[in-house]
């Protein structure tokens, strides 16, 4: 059996959690990774662990110029890209109220305004290859949401309805792109530290490496969705019933009490 060749990878936030240990998988088997994050610290240890196959460029999501630049300045020092995962994410985890002007413009730009400019950089050259892959990490935050994730669930939906939009459009112009959705329950990676499950046996908390397993498997057989776990499938019946009878199961399920001890990643 022949070996694939190696691709070009970009992976934005990759200087920590999921993002990072993404780029470990890809430079293990071969792949050649562009990690894109805000943090220069982060990125340069990411780079000294994986060594020449790995690219760091420096990056920040909210701003429209700095993802020009980034995805510019891959494209010179790697090459066009095979794979973009569309990884990194913020959560503040507050209170409608408790947001402020910046929390809320910050989330929606880099959780899914950015994903349009990314997109934007790369998609030419997969379609003048006539090939390529865009991951979209959203969360399941973004199919049922809850109290105190109103803007990173707006965010998410946002994202969700952003690949779906993405895949049909690539389908209606007849484009060979492959786009992948990841909508995970609760990842243990930090980043929502304090948070509680109720109902552990149908909605755990994940494992990252768990995770990333299942995504590099949603990657490689080009997976249109994949949703963690199983369980939070039911999102979907569950919107046709009546909303006192959604809101009823959720507060059964503990959904809506998530949140209350959230601290997050200091």
């Amino acid at each position: 059996m022949s070996t694939p060749s190696p691709k070009i990878i970009a992976i934005t936030g990759a200087g920590s959690g999921i993002g990072r240990m993404l780029a470990d998988r890809f430079v293990a088997r071969g792949d050649r990774v562009i990690g894109m994050d805000i943090d220069p610290g982060a990125l340069a240890e990411v780079s000294r662990e994986l060594g020449d196959a790995f690219t760091a460029i420096q990056v920040d999501l909210s701003c429209v110029d700095s993802i020009r630049e980034c995805f510019a300045k891959a494209r010179t020092e790697v090459g066009p890209v095979d794979i973009l995962i569309n990884n990194a994410g913020i959560v503040s985890g507050k209170y409608l109220l408790d947001y402020t002007a910046q929390d809320i413009r910050r989330t929606l730009a880099v959780n899914v305004e950015a994903h349009f400019h990314t997109v934007q950089a790369v998609l030419p050259d997969m379609i003048e290859r006539g090939s390529g892959h865009i991951v979209t990490v959203a969360s399941a935050g973004g199919l049922s949401a809850t109290a105190r994730l109103s803007a990173y669930s707006a965010s998410k939906f946002a994202a969700v309805g952003f690949d779906d939009a993405l895949r049909l459009e690539m389908r209606r112009l007849g484009h060979p792109i492959n786009t992948t959705l990841v909508a995970p329950f609760y990842i243990d990676t930090g980043m929502f530290d304090g948070v509680k499950t109720r109902v552990s046996l149908l909605l755990p908390m994940l494992k990252p490496e768990y995770t990333v397993t299942r995504i590099m498997k949603a990657i490689d057989r080009k997976k249109r969705r994949l949703i963690m776990p199983r369980f939070v499938y039911i999102t979907y019946p569950l919107r046709l019933l009546p909303v006192p009878i959604y809101d009823w199961l959720a507060d059964l399920f503990g959904v809506t009490r998530t949140m209350d001890e959230f601290t997050g990643r200091n």
